[in-house]
């Protein structure tokens, strides 16, 4: 099927990391134009960026996503090369691997996660209105803005209050800007994907800890961990101006079909003392 997305102009945050690329590999494969942030890791993006076919139809840039001015700055070097954008992602994250409980978590790492995951995401959203308002629509067509949320804003997270915290705003963005998006846009539309457990270099250290996937895939019907381009070819469905031109203000969940997290094990539960409590009641 024909998407649509040839010559569109696409920004994604955070393409660095393992989403991120899947995510410009996908899109470079139908035919887009990339305009890829990368942060601290900017010089392998350009490495990595250097050594694609489809090097001639993307640019790297820089930016502290969770600085207004600097997201903007990325905007402007986009539109400056291309002229548009079509499509946003934003999907820079961050994710502090050690377990804190809510009140054993830092200011710093509190401050960081809803810095990065929310608020830049707030700011790529409003950089992505910014020069569509500027720009104009392309007729008949319809912007996408994609969120990239995490499974963690739905259940929550123990010990990732902050992240769970960060990315449920989300939802908060999703439900007010599809209202807006089409004052600039009359087919303009938002979405916001979760994937659970994916296997990326931010997930793979959590996931040596022995007996860790047994544990998340017990709360799946599909058993098996999400792959990058799971999410990318998700992405591309949101993003397609044919596909999903009536598909709006959704979210959309990669996880096999997880319905919450495993608090505990058989062998924790007192089923003796529990029944008994029953019974006093």
């Amino acid at each position: 099927m024909d998407l649509g997305l040839k010559d569109k102009v696409v920004l994604i945050t955070g393409a660095s990391g393992g989403i991120g690329r899947a995510l410009a590999e996908s899109f470079a494969a139908e035919g887009a134009q990339l305009i890829l942030h990368g942060g601290s890791q900017l010089a392998a993006l350009e490495q990595w960026l250097a050594a694609q076919t489809w090097r001639q139809r993307a640019i790297a840039v820089g930016a502290e996503i969770s600085d207004a001015a600097s997201v903007e700055t990325m905007f402007q070097r986009g539109l400056e090369r291309f002229g548009r954008i079509d499509v946003a992602i934003a999907n820079a994250g961050r994710w502090t691997p050690e377990f804190r409980l809510a009140h054993e978590a830092s200011v710093e790492r509190v401050k960081g996660n809803l810095a990065t995951n929310l608020h830049g995401a707030i700011w790529t959203t409003q950089s992505f209105f910014r020069a569509l308002a500027k720009t104009g629509p392309r007729p008949g067509e319809g912007a996408s803005l994609i969120l990239i949320g995490s499974t963690a804003g739905h259940f929550g997270e123990k010990g990732h209050m902050e992240y769970s915290v960060s990315k449920a705003g989300l939802y908060g963005i999703l439900y007010s800007a599809k209202n807006e998006i089409v004052e600039l846009d009359p087919y303009g539309r938002v979405n916001l994907l979760e994937p659970g457990w994916t296997v990326t270099h931010m997930a793979r250290a959590a996931l040596e800890e022995p007996g860790l996937i047994a544990r998340v895939l017990r709360t799946m019907p599909v058993r098996q961990l999400a792959r990058a381009t799971d999410i990318a070819q998700s992405a591309l469905f949101l993003a397609s101006p044919r596909a999903a031109r009536h598909v709006s203000g959704q979210v959309i969940t990669v996880a096999g079909g997880m319905e919450g997290r495993i608090q505990w094990e058989t062998a924790q539960i007192d089923e003796a003392g529990v029944r008994r409590r029953v019974h006093e009641e």
